[in-house]
């Protein structure tokens, strides 16, 4: 039905999602047969209250009529971001963007539907949540040397999309920081502890 424009996504015009995901929402009750208007009602509901806000430090969605609920992430606590489309969605135009956290859940935090540009938004959020790692301001700074005068070099990717290996070298490198820097304060504990 729709076809996602080649122009550069504007979020901070993005507060609702798409007529096409009520027509979405609208087939996939049709699907359902007989109960059809039973799962349109709930759905319906969900379309018409559904807000998004995507802001400097973070993004928020809210949705409910009856038990309104609403979910704020951070770009800082967002470690991983997928982008799903069933036969359905890619013949619409549409796109469920999954956005993860480190909290444990096998399910998503926050899964933001409604979008026709779901690949420019994916990459607006990647580049937003690079940054704001890029740029804590949670007084967590290494310094520039350490103990024996060892240089860490903790790197932060700035590719496009997430890559697991690149986490897990960062992480690797962390770990082996981490443990010089054991070695240096046992080092010293034990200087210390041997002059008078």
């Amino acid at each position: 039905m729709n076809s996602n424009p080649s122009h550069p996504i504007d979020v901070s015009k993005i507060e609702r999602p798409d007529p096409t995901l009520f027509q979405y929402y609208l087939l996939c009750a049709i699907l359902t047969g007989p109960i059809s208007p039973l799962v349109l009602l709930p759905l319906w509901l969900r379309y018409i209250t559904l807000r998004y806000k995507f802001g400097d430090d973070g993004v928020s969605m809210s949705w409910g009529v009856f038990f309104r609920r609403e979910v704020y992430l951070t770009y800082r606590r967002i470690q991983d971001i997928h982008v799903t489309k069933n036969l359905l969605q890619r013949w619409m135009g549409l796109a469920k963007i999954s956005l993860q956290t480190a909290s444990g859940n096998a399910s998503a935090e926050m899964v933001i539907e409604g979008i026709l540009q779901a690949e420019e938004l994916r990459d607006l959020l990647y580049s937003r949540m690079r940054g704001a790692r890029a740029n804590r301001s949670d007084g967590l700074r290494v310094p520039p040397t350490v103990g024996n005068g060892i240089t860490p070099s903790i790197g932060i990717e700035s590719t496009s999309s997430a890559s697991a290996s690149g986490d897990r070298e960062c992480d690797d490198e962390v770990l082996q920081l981490l443990t010089e820097i054991r070695h240096s304060l046992q080092l010293l504990a034990q200087r210390e502890g041997r002059e008078p």
